[in-house]
């Protein structure tokens, strides 16, 4: 079998660029710290990683993780230098399987002594990973589909309190909500199948409200529900979602982990919605974790159809850069020409929409803000045309300050936004 995963890093290390690389290929396929009785050339030549290229970068004096071990012998103080490098695996070893991929190209070598950075950037894969998985079910267009909106992004909201609404109290405050004209409303991440609102019995209710909308005025609401929890407990969850009219279920990534969301994509006749909690303790440092680009092509092959994205001048510590391509990323074909959605939102307002679809060139996206639309002067039927007119705008190559100028919820967005 020839097929080959590739696996692009960035290191920072103390040691010969390329013994540093070669203790990543050991480590992580038929090596250890000595020869074993067993491993032939010929195995290794078989099942062996191989170093692709290895391309210096910069050095720096300081080492930017703690617990590295500097070479025996070497220079004093050590000069701790940067490359990329990018190591080729054996198909063979992983078979079509996420947890072993991640397991080979994302295991033990972020704890190797003679790395002071490491990170995984990018993986490449052969078509088996694309025949074992089916990725996506609805991507962009499926879930417009269901959504009914084409042509703009979807504008929507999260349920504010995160926890602690009724049931009652969370479908009065949904009532509000589609009733201002909004696309999408998601659970927040907090909340999934608690004791004082299971989420059976809230999508029940919930879709109840959404469902006498769309019977009066032919639009229904998307509703991610967020069903995160044990492989089981999540099927009987979207069983529920489906049979209560809904069109979208939510997990919780990383804590459902890669064996979850794939055993729920094979079930599951909705889009999966893939929230990033946690995804700062992966990324947040420069030379530790994961590049988003690598990252979320995991997700992508486990079944998710909509991906967080953070959004531009967002309230976490993402830069406008990572963000968007984060955001090209998703929308960029994969192995079997798939895309998914990305979904910015974080401290999202009318004001961004210009900067995001002029770095984007994309209106495939979902577009999520709280205060940018419950905060409104107006209320939230005016903070969501304020988010509509924005776009309107961006797409139109209008400036904001002249489109508001005949579009009051926009003008007003602006005045309390940029003085917040």
């Amino acid at each position: 079998m020839t097929e080959r995963i590739l696996a692009t890093y960035i290191i920072e290390t103390a040691h010969p660029l390329e013994k540093a690389a070669a203790a990543m290929a050991g480590e992580q396929s038929s090596g250890t710290f000595v020869p074993v009785p067993g491993e032939t050339d010929e195995l290794r030549a078989r099942y062996g990683a191989q170093i692709v290229r290895i391309t210096q970068l910069d050095a720096t004096e300081t080492p930017s993780l703690p617990g590295s071990k500097a070479p025996k012998k070497g220079e004093t103080p050590p000069t701790y230098r940067r490359a990329e490098v990018v190591l080729s695996f054996p198909y063979e070893n992983v078979g079509p399987s996420l947890p072993a991929l991640m397991s080979t190209v994302a295991g033990n070598l972020f704890e190797l002594g003679q790395f002071s950075g490491l990170r995984l950037v990018d993986i490449d894969l052969p078509q088996p990973f694309a025949d074992a998985y089916p990725g996506p079910q609805f991507g962009v267009e499926g879930t417009r589909r269901l959504a009914g909106v084409y042509d703009r992004p979807l504008i929507g909201t999260i349920i504010k309190p995160s926890v602690g609404l009724s049931i009652e109290e969370t479908a009065d405050l949904v009532k509000t909500l589609i009733e201002a004209g909004l696309d999408f409303i998601k659970d927040d991440e907090l909340i999934a199948n608690p004791p004082y609102s299971p989420v059976a019995k809230r999508a029940e209710v919930i879709m109840r409200v959404i469902n006498d909308h769309a019977e009066r005025t032919g639009k229904k609401v998307m509703y991610a529900f967020n069903i995160s929890g044990e492989i089981d407990e999540m099927r009987h969850s979207h069983d529920a979602v489906l049979a209560a009219g809904g069109t979208c279920i939510m997990v919780s990534l990383l804590a459902v982990g890669l064996s979850g969301v794939s055993a729920l994509r094979r079930h599951s006749g909705l889009p999966i919605h893939g929230h990033r909690n946690g995804w700062g303790a992966l990324t947040r440092h420069p030379l530790l974790g994961f590049d988003y680009r690598g990252f979320q092509k995991f997700w992508r092959l486990a079944g998710a159809d909509h991906l967080h994205v953070n959004g531009i001048r967002n309230k976490f510590c993402e830069s406008d850069e990572s963000v968007i391509a984060s955001a090209r990323e998703c929308l960029t074909p994969m192995l079997g020409g798939y895309t998914v959605m990305p979904v910015f939102s974080s401290g999202q307002s009318a004001e961004q929409a210009p900067d995001t679809f002029k770095a984007l060139g994309s209106v495939d996206l979902m577009y999520l803000a709280g205060g940018g639309i419950i905060a409104h002067p107006g209320g939230p039927a005016a903070g969501v045309a304020s988010l509509i007119q924005s776009w309107e705008a961006a797409v139109g190559g209008i400036p904001l300050a002249e489109y508001a100028k005949s579009h009051s919820a926009l003008r007003q967005a602006l005045e309390k936004y940029r003085n917040e």
